[in-house]
């Protein structure tokens, strides 16, 4: 298939490149894959993501009736590549529009669809995603927060774990299980949560960077409408595996660019280290390493195409997922390290000390790195699926 852009793709490509150079926001720090936690960010990614929508560049591929631009996925892709091209941060409402939105396009009705999606679109409300739990996080199909059903009202009760966003979320993608006596993937329902109901306490975690991005939820006899219901009743985990889906296929070309530029500034951090005789690392063990790394993210492009055709030919995100989010996510975790060691005795500086290497950037990095691989799915969660889905190899269980 041939992905070069054609004439017209390639005027929305410059055209996409010149807004946004002009109007990306100054003042956010590169965070890598981190989601904003202070006011400051936040205030300004909420006004960032109207500035957005209202430039006709969100909900690029979604239907117009419900907000959207109509146009196709290809176009959704190259702005999401141009975005990471130009350094421009995401929007704040990353996870509605990454994995909500998509979710109530293709299992909502009518009226969820009109209630919910533009509102996503507009920043209006900001969506946050209660899948895991204490006890289920790789195993999510293993959850034990419930639902049960009373007159019009679901009533929950239960806790969540790993929650980004939970903190100032409106909105929350909720699974439950309605049926415990179903077989455990069989019992589950997916429930569209009003983050402002009675019952719900959200608290911060702290994690080893110092900040607190995360959050865990705890739900104590929470009344959701059924309406609210997204899917069929017991049938949550299909409507599941299309926000999973979604969420690592939607941002795939942006994520290779996103390294791209990573493997940019390692090369001219080598470059500087080198040249200042701070390294103990020869110079042809660095560009052993660094060629590596190129190689790496050349791979990551290439599985991103190969992803992208298929949607681009009408099919749906499927579990070849699992294969780019394996590689990005130890991949990051490879690259921070490095650039510490280029760093020599520097590398146990922090921000804001004499002598400190770019801020403390790759210090940062590596203490958020650690969580690549256990976020959205656990490393060895992620080879089983790519064993038994796309290999087609026996359950290890």
């Amino acid at each position: 298939m041939d992905l070069s852009d054609s004439p017209e793709e390639m005027e929305f490509r410059l055209k996409a490149r010149k807004w946004l150079e002009a109007n990306r926001p100054a003042g956010i720090a590169d965070r890598g894959f981190a989601l904003p936690i202070d006011e400051d960010s936040i205030r300004i990614l909420r006004d960032w993501q109207r500035r957005l929508y209202d430039a006709g560049y969100l909900g690029i591929s979604w239907p117009t009736e419900y907000g959207g631009q109509g146009k196709t996925v290809i176009e959704s892709a190259i702005f999401n590549e141009e975005m990471a091209r130009v350094r421009a941060p995401a929007p704040l409402n990353e996870l509605g529009l990454s994995m909500g939105g998509p979710t109530i396009l293709e299992h909502g009705t009518e009226e969820q669809k009109r209630r919910f999606v533009k509102k996503i679109l507009t920043c209006e409300e900001i969506w946050c995603q209660g899948f895991s739990e204490p006890g289920s996080g790789s195993d999510l199909a293993a959850l034990n927060t419930r639902a049960t059903l009373d007159g019009d009202e679901f009533v929950v009760n239960g806790q969540k774990v790993w929650t980004s966003l939970g903190h100032i979320a409106d909105w929350c993608m909720l699974l439950v299980r309605t049926d415990p006596t179903a077989p455990k993937h069989r019992g589950i329902s997916y429930l569209l949560v009003d983050m402002h109901s009675p019952g719900i306490t959200v608290q911060p975690l702290k994690q080893m960077t110092g900040e607190a991005e995360f959050n865990q939820m705890f739900f104590e006899d929470v009344r959701v409408p059924r309406e609210n219901l997204l899917g069929p009743l017991n049938g949550g985990w299909g409507v599941a595996l299309t926000t999973l889906m979604n969420e690592r296929a939607t941002l795939s070309l942006a994520t290779v660019m996103r390294f791209r530029n990573t493997f940019e500034d390692l090369a001219e951090l080598a470059r500087r280290m080198l040249d200042e005789g701070s390294c103990d690392l020869s110079r042809a063990q660095v560009r052993q390493t660094l060629a590596q790394f190129y190689i790496d993210v050349e791979s990551m492009k290439y599985l991103a195409y190969r992803n992208f055709s298929r949607l681009k030919r009408g099919g749906t995100p499927g579990p070849e997922g699992s294969i780019s989010k394996i590689l990005w996510s130890e991949l990051n975790q490879r690259m921070n390290e490095f650039a510490l060691v280029l760093q020599g005795p520097r590398a146990l500086l922090t921000a804001g000390a004499n002598g400190v290497v770019a801020n403390g950037r790759w210090q940062y990095g590596l203490l958020r790195s650690r969580g690549n691989t256990i976020e959205e799915g656990t490393s060895e969660i992620q080879r089983g699926i790519i064993a038994e889905r796309l290999l087609g190899l026996p359950k290890a269980y």
